[in-house]
């Protein structure tokens, strides 16, 4: 492996070189590198959500790949529905080696840039490592809090500052590095009243010191630059969930804060539709606010009533599509409706319905070879709830349409139940039919066959609980 690699970079390098002697202007780089486990036979390059190149592997999972005509920035690498960004500027030769079992955390650059993307990535596993921590902070009180988020800001600031007097990268790396700096700290505040566990989030609002959220005069709610970044992103999600509290609360008085609400979502989608007008920007904004309102909600009528503000305020045909797609689904599938006939694979390779695998109370999971952190948390989860509640049947529905040898190699490598394990016959028209968004979705079938619930989660704290409720009826 060390020596393909090096072989490559030589390669590279003396390619570069060649180009040099006959060309003025350098508006090429290579990507390369090698998928440990591939769930598929070829690596997508995209840049600002358009497809450049599908690259094939080779017979070992390797690819060389030179971008010509290159437009400096960062790209996004997709293979199968996991995807993570590279930063590629002009004479660069990265060179990538990952493992999709664990995809992010075994992603390494080598080669010419391969600094800039170290340092990215590292910061990228860093901000999801602070996440958790985070959580804990917000329930300090304010004052302390923001002396908490500042410090975490402050060694990332000292960490940018030794790399930039390092390495001396160019202010494109600079502009996006310091960018994810902050958006991330702002981010940080702008959770807070969310997570802090007080109720009244009106009130919290209002303990906050006047210079907390002063950064907001300064913020391009519409940066096209940074729309296809992940901390600008999720910065944007977090800041008009936020912003809208305040809306929300001027006609709300008196009533207790609930996230789930159809006036709090609308609100929401108002307050994107006014305040943002990059197409892209906006679209994204709406279509993550609906579907996440959709995923929890078990009423048809305000289902359809934000269903209606989604399509009046959307550019996107495509969006329009998916959302009317999942709303129907949706209530379809509510409490006390049977469930949909629809064809699994068993691992002997036989095909069952789902309704007939129901004699008991049943509970009904998805996993995908993708997400792999999920699959194993999940079934571990599940080896658990087996024990403690033998009279309930759990099943597990791989969604990827991996077959049945390599679904059933997965499986027995954790040691992990196969008796109740299945795959969908037809993925795609099977994970629409039963809205099987987030993958953490989790339906729960009485013994007559009946929706019970289509909203849960095993890893809710309420879980347990909706499940007793139904074994005690």
């Amino acid at each position: 492996m060390k020596f393909y690699f090096s072989y490559l970079v030589i390669l590279i390098a003396f390619l570069g070189c060649k180009d040099d002697k006959h060309k003025t202007i350098i508006d090429y780089a290579y990507i390369g590198g090698e998928i440990i486990n591939p769930s598929a036979n070829y690596v997508v390059l995209s840049k600002e959500e358009k497809v450049i190149d599908t690259i094939k592997l080779d017979g070992r999972n390797r690819f060389l790949h030179k971008v010509k005509h290159l437009k400096e920035g960062i790209y996004t690498f997709k293979h199968g529905v996991e995807y993570q960004m590279i930063l590629l500027e002009p004479r660069d030769s990265v060179l990538f080696r990952l493992n999709t079992l664990d995809f992010d955390e075994s992603l390494v650059f080598s080669g010419r840039g391969d600094k800039k993307n170290n340092y990215l990535i590292n910061e990228f596993l860093e901000n999801e490592r602070e996440e958790k921590y985070v959580i804990k902070l917000c329930q300090l009180n304010p004052n302390a809090y923001q002396t908490h988020i500042d410090s975490l800001k402050d060694r990332k600031v000292k960490l940018y500052e030794r790399f930039i007097d390092k390495h001396e990268p160019s202010e494109l790396f600079k502009k996006i590095a310091q960018a994810n700096i902050d958006y991330s700290h702002y981010s940080n505040k702008e959770v807070y009243p969310f997570i802090h566990y007080g109720r009244d989030k009106a009130s919290i609002l209002k303990s906050l010191p006047d210079d907390f959220y002063d950064y907001r005069k300064h913020i391009n709610y519409n940066d096209e630059f940074l729309s296809s970044y992940h901390n600008y992103n999720t910065f944007l999600r977090h800041s008009l969930s936020n912003l809208s509290l305040k809306v929300h609360d001027a006609h709300n008085t008196g009533k207790p804060f609930n996230r789930n609400s159809l006036c709090y979502n609308l609100d929401k989608l108002k307050l994107v539709d006014s305040l943002v007008t990059n197409t892209a920007i906006k679209d994204d904004l709406l279509y993550h606010f609906t579907m996440n309102y959709l995923s929890r909600s078990k009423n048809e009528k305000n289902n359809n009533i934000i269903l209606k503000s989604y399509l009046s305020k959307t550019n996107s045909t495509k969006g329009k599509e998916k959302m009317t797609g999942y709303t129907y689904a949706i209530n379809s599938l509510k409490e006390g409706s049977e469930i949909p006939d629809i064809e699994l694979i068993d691992l002997n390779n036989e095909v069952v319905k789902l309704s007939s695998l129901t004699p008991s109370t049943t509970v009904v999971t998805f996993w995908s070879n993708v997400y792999y952190k999920h699959f194993k948390e999940s079934h571990f989860k599940l080896k658990k709830l087996r024990l403690k509640y033998p009279e309930v049947t759990f099943i597990s529905i791989n969604i990827d349409g991996l077959g049945v040898n390599k679904s059933k190699k997965i499986l027995e490598k954790y040691n992990f139940e196969s008796s109740n394990a299945y795959l969908f016959k037809n993925p795609k028209e099977a994970t629409d039919v039963l809205a099987v968004y987030p993958l953490t979705k989790t339906i729960i079938l009485d013994k007559n066959n009946k929706i019970e619930n289509c909203h849960t989660n095993i890893f809710s704290v309420y879980f347990e609980k909706q499940l007793l409720g139904l074994l005690n009826k």
